[in-house]
């Protein structure tokens, strides 16, 4: 019983390393992306959507109900929308969202 504790243990502190190391790894925008999408977004002063029932958090996957717009900005593949007071960019693959833009 207690080999199969310790073989547990370890499988589990290697998951949250590898996870841990490739959480680190992930880079929505580059920080010179950063500032045009901002800047883009405010510009299109888009409706904001409500989402009831929906806690707002990065990896939340939004609706197929929230339509999803695109960044005409070079190398960003993200779309984003409005939800409440905050633009958020969500992967269009998985509908989850990426980023909380402030």
């Amino acid at each position: 019983m207690k080999r199969y504790l310790v073989g547990a243990v370890a499988a589990l502190a290697l998951m949250a390393g590898i996870g841990a190391s490739f959480a680190g790894d992930v880079v929505i925008l580059k920080p010179e992306q950063q500032t045009v999408v901002r800047e883009y977004i405010h510009k299109q002063k888009l409706a904001s959507v409500s989402l009831l029932g929906v806690e707002l958090n990065v990896g939340s996957a939004l609706p197929d109900t929230v339509e999803l717009h695109t960044i005409d900005v070079p190398d960003v593949r993200y779309k984003y929308t409005v939800v409440g007071d905050h633009a958020v960019l969500v992967d269009p693959d998985t509908r989850r969202v990426v980023q909380i833009i402030e």
